[in-house]
């Protein structure tokens, strides 16, 4: 027998199955075919999460997509539709209330997300930061954005508050409407005025200076880089002892005797 009557025969190439109509439909240019694909109640995760990485979709596609139940049921695909921004507020906006707190992070840290949807993120998650675990609280005064880092500066868990004002995405105004809230802690103001990077920041030295529990020292340190107008006007606004603010005016005064 010779070797070319030993060789089987070549292999037939595997048959490739013919796309779904669906999966067709969400590669489709035609607003008619995405439509009947979003709408469809047979629509699988895979398929929805492939349509939602269009940044081409038309705000009637994703309507559709957001009144399919079936795909509301799927978390990736509710946190993938409240995150398209092209995404009507009225789908977004009721979806991201329902969120659990690290998708709600999620959401806030996206780039993609347009900013007044991520404030909305934010603005639901710090609603909550007092019904959620210190472990949670940990994590986003780590790791979350720069406004539930800020709101995080007003835990009552001194640690959690020592995190926050490490979290690289804090911004000096949020530093600044913590400091001012009737509700600061005497540890927050202590912690802000002793930081390595907050306290030489002069809006900040300015809002330690009308808060309650800022030390003698540290309000004289602050007030000396101040004209004695300057320092006038803001006292006038501040919650702090009498006794400092009447120290305070007076060590201006006689630096500007000696000078």
């Amino acid at each position: 027998m010779s070797a070319q009557e030993t060789q089987p025969e070549s292999a037939q190439p595997p048959a490739v199955a013919p796309a779904s109509p669906l999966a067709e439909a969400i590669h489709s240019l035609a607003l008619d075919d995405l439509l009947r694909a979003a709408g469809d109640p047979t629509l699988t995760a895979e398929l929805a999460l492939a349509l939602l990485e269009r940044a081409d979709l038309r705000g009637e596609v994703l309507e559709r997509l957001g009144g399919n139940r079936s795909l509301l049921k799927l978390r990736k695909v509710k946190i993938a539709l409240a995150s398209h921004p092209k995404t009507p507020r009225h789908v977004s906006v009721p979806l991201i209330r329902q969120f659990y707190t690290f998708d709600l992070m999620k959401v806030a840290l996206s780039p993609v997300v347009p900013a007044d949807v991520k404030r909305t993120a934010e603005e639901t998650l710090i609603g909550r930061l007092k019904t959620i675990t210190l472990g949670e609280r940990l994590t986003l005064a780590r790791q979350a954005s720069g406004m539930i880092a800020g709101g995080l500066l007003l835990d009552s868990e001194p640690r959690i508050m020592r995190t926050a004002l490490e979290n690289s995405r804090l911004t000096e105004a949020s530093v600044v409407k913590a400091v001012l809230r009737p509700e600061a802690s005497a540890a927050l103001i202590q912690a802000v005025a002793q930081h390595a990077k907050w306290a030489c920041r002069r809006d900040v030295q300015i809002a330690l200076l009308r808060s309650e529990h800022l030390s003698l020292a540290r309000a004289l340190a602050f007030a000396s880089a101040l004209s004695a107008p300057k320092l006038r006007e803001i006292l006038q606004s501040s919650r702090l002892p009498a006794r400092i603010k009447a120290e305070l005016l007076r060590e201006k005064s006689k630096e500007s005797s000696d000078s």
